[in-house]
């Protein structure tokens, strides 16, 4: 092998490490429907943990909390859980029936995945909000996780081309300039112009607040990222640091005549 060759290798290997704005991770807890009728009283709600834009799926271990919050009543649904293929990979999937009107907050705390790559611990605190027959008080109440975001528009009755916006805390606070990284649940096969584009990224203000538009219909992740103030050792018995990530999915109605 030459040295122009060898130095082109370098040069692959350095730009495939160093750039690869497509490697967003998100934990998804998706239901079938985000608002509930009396026509579709139950819902099916599926988590995973994927590249949802790329519709690239990873393995999800058994998450360590699974729970729906409407009001002040809280219900376990870790035991409702069974397993189900999501982007060809383990996912799970429950069922719930809405029993009365209200907003109801479905809540995943996964277990910490280890992400050699990034030699770091990653822990996604999903929610999705769904609200039941007319209600819609409550939807910008805080769960209480260790961090969230919190809905400033009404995260459900909204149509493509709405913009959304919402509040990213830890630990009960503000995060200000926090940085969210947006995707698509691309169901539809959407290509995208380059790699920028598969990932949108956003910064928050000083009060944690950010504002986006949804150009299309489906279901959109906002994922906001911050570190850890502890360490999780790896496989190799080492403390590395954990990344947490506060993860909203909301879905966009396409119009129709």
């Amino acid at each position: 092998m030459n040295l122009k060759t060898i130095a082109a290798s370098v040069l692959g290997i350095f730009v495939t490490f160093q750039y690869n704005p497509a490697a967003a991770h998100f934990g998804m807890v998706i239901p079938s429907e985000n608002i509930v009728t009396q026509a579709k009283k139950q819902v099916e709600v599926s988590l995973s943990f994927s590249h949802p834009f790329e519709m690239v799926g990873m393995d999800l271990v058994q998450p360590n909390k699974f729970y729906v919050k409407s009001g002040d009543k809280q219900t376990d649904l870790l035991g409702t859980l069974k397993h189900t293929s999501i982007m060809n990979h383990k996912g799970w999937q429950s069922s719930f029936a809405v029993k009365r009107p209200g907003v109801y907050q479905f809540v995943m705390e996964p277990q910490p995945y280890w992400e050699e790559a990034e030699d770091l611990s990653i822990i996604h605190y999903t929610k999705t909000i769904v609200a039941a027959y007319g209600d819609d008080m409550g939807w910008d109440e805080p769960v209480g996780l260790p961090t969230e975001i919190i809905p400033l528009t009404r995260p459900f009755g909204n149509y493509e081309g709405n913009s959304f916006s919402g509040q990213v805390l830890m630990n009960g606070q503000p995060v200000p300039q926090a940085e969210i990284e947006v995707e698509l649940y691309n169901t539809e096969s959407f290509k995208a112009p380059s790699d920028y584009h598969i990932t949108q990224v956003i910064k928050a203000d000083r009060n944690g607040i950010f504002t986006f538009a949804c150009p299309q219909p489906g279901w959109w992740g906002f994922s906001a990222l911050n570190e850890a103030d502890y360490t999780i050792k790896n496989p190799a018995g080492e403390d590395k640091g954990v990344e947490l990530g506060a993860v909203l999915w909301i879905y966009m109605n396409r119009y129709s005549k």
